[in-house]
Parts: structure tokens; sequence; C-alpha cells
């Protein structure tokens, strides 16, 4: 670990590298740049199909339209780095890019938490009070909420990345972390005012599970509506809005809070990187995979859309030789 003699303030952080040979290094970039092709396809498919099709133009396509947004923020904002780090066999990042980062992380992961909470809200209208769920969720609601959640996400994020970047960090500059990570940045810290900021996040935690309550009664309410349903196709049309959802905040949260509530006693470079990869990386991969298997709708806008733009690319050399 590099100490800082001079400076308080580091010019640069050292992330922790995946491997340490060449060739891991390489693989490691090659399974990345994978994670986020199907990332940048499945979620770009999603956006083109709410927008493009009229029959989408619904609360909850629309909500899922700006989780694909958040979802595509959040894995651009630590995957094309770690990428360009293997492929370059270098750790470092920036002191500007490493708070850039902090910012850009924190305000589409709490974002995304703020919309999954809205999305159960919307499955219980939508199945518990079906006949007022056009008033409820009204286009300027379903609006002001997204707003809301977007707002938040950047809000957390200025007061989390003032507060970090504002203490003294003279305990080196190496994060065990493949990306600038706010507990990894605050261990660097040499100066009790990173208890402020512990403190910060220990408030927004226990919001969190505040409205990680709030999502579980919502679910309770809409399993015991579904199962007065009392035709069996009724039932599985219904849990088939539902699966998908509960599906993806069980994914997000269990990996966050295992994260971050772990004993300290099975924490590890490599397990801390694992799970850090677990809550990062792999939703934003598999969130549009959940969500198109179990949505018939979606499904076969998104199998329409395909075929489009294979029958375009076919159709290209043909045109273009005429």
């Amino acid at each position: 670990m590099i100490q800082m003699s001079n400076s308080s303030f580091p010019t640069e952080f050292l992330l922790l590298p995946f491997a340490d040979t060449r060739q891991l290094q390489l693989l490691h970039f090659g399974l990345f740049l994978g994670i986020y092709l199907a990332a940048l396809l499945g979620n770009g498919l999603i956006l083109t199909a709410v927008a493009c099709d009229h029959c989408l133009h619904t609360p909850m396509y629309f909500f899922l339209l700006n989780l694909a947004l958040l979802d595509l923020g959040t894995i651009t904002t630590t995957v094309p780095k770690a990428m360009a780090n293997s492929l370059c066999d270098t750790r470092a990042i920036s002191y500007a890019g490493c708070a850039t980062q902090v910012f850009m992380f924190v305000a589409f992961v709490t974002a995304e938490f703020y919309l999954l909470t809205v999305m159960a809200y919307d499955r219980y209208v939508a199945i518990c009070k079906p006949l007022h769920y056009g008033t409820i969720m009204a286009n300027r609601t379903c609006i002001t909420m997204a707003a809301v959640a977007w707002g938040a996400g950047v809000l957390s994020a200025v007061l989390h990345t003032a507060n970090t970047f504002s203490l003294p960090l003279c305990q080196g500059n190496a994060l065990d972390q493949f990306f600038c990570e706010l507990p990894q940045i605050l261990k660097l810290s040499c100066s009790d005012a990173y208890l402020r900021e512990l403190g910060f996040i220990i408030f927004c935690f226990c919001s969190g599970i505040g409205y990680f309550i709030f999502i579980v009664l919502s679910y309770v309410q809409i399993f015991r509506a579904v199962l007065r349903i009392p035709s069996k196709q009724g039932r599985h049309k219904t849990f088939s809005t539902c699966l998908p959802h509960l599906a993806v905040v069980s994914l997000f949260l269990s990996t966050v809070m295992f994260t971050y509530l772990k004993p300290s006693s099975v924490s590890s470079p490599s397990i801390d990187l694992l799970l850090a990869v677990l809550y990062s990386v792999v939703p934003p991969a598999v969130n549009p995979l959940i969500y198109s298997m179990k949505n018939k709708e979606l499904k076969d806008v998104v199998r329409k859309l395909v075929l489009e733009m294979i029958f375009t690319a076919r159709k290209l050399p043909f045109t273009l030789h005429k």
C-alpha cells in the first residue's frame, strides 16, 4: 500500500486486479465483454420495444423502461473501466475518475432501489385494486414517481460523494475492489470524520429496510389476492406479471444486503470481489432475461423486433447491390 506523505488527497487510486497472470487478465476481459454486450443488447431491446410499441405504453412497462436505463447506467459505470484495466494490465484510476464512478454508481443503485419499490406498488394496485388502477396510476403520477426515484438517486449521490471525498485519505491509495466502492474508500481515511459518512450510510440503509418491508407487505397482499382468483389460468396470468419483478428484487437486494451485512469473519478480498460482481454486474445483464421469459406480451414484441432487424439486415446487401 502506497502511503501518502505529502498530501492527504491522492492523485489516483489502485483498484484490485482480477488476476495476476496475463492469460487470466485477458480471460477476465473477454468474460466481462460478453456480459456487458449481453446487458447492452437485452436492455436495449427492452428500451426499443417499450418505446416503439403502443401496446406497451402502460405504467408497468414505463417503469420497466426506467429500470433498463438504470441497469445500463450501473453496468456502464463499473465494467468498461475494469475491462480497460485488464486489457492494459494496469490498476490505476484517477482521483476525479474515482469520484465520478462513486457518484454515478450510488445514483443509479439508489434510484433502482426506489424504482423497484414503485414497481411493487404498481403491481399491488393493479392486482388488489384493479378498478381504481387507471385513476391511481395516471400518467402524471407515474412520471412523478419515476422522477422522484431519479432525483433521490442524484441527491444521495451528491451527499455521499461530497462527504467521502472531503475526507483526508492518508492510509494509502489501494482499494480492495475492482471499482471505487464507498466502504473501501472510507477504509483509507485517517480522520474520525469518516464517522459522519458512516452514519449517513447507516441512515440510508435503515431507510432501505423500510422500503424493503413495504415491498414484502405489498407482495403478501398480492399473493393473497391472487390465491382468491378462482381460475387456474387467471392465477397463472396474474403471477406472470409479478414473478419477474419479485425475482429481480430478490436478486438485487439479497446480494446487496449480504455484501454489507456479512460478518467480518467471512470477509476477504476474493469474497468481496465476487459479491460486488453479483450485485453490480450480474443483475443488469440478467434482468432483461428475467422479464422477457415470463412476460408473454414483452416476449412477443421483442421477438417481432428481432425478426425485423434480421430481415432488414438480410435485405440490406441486395438493396445496396441494386
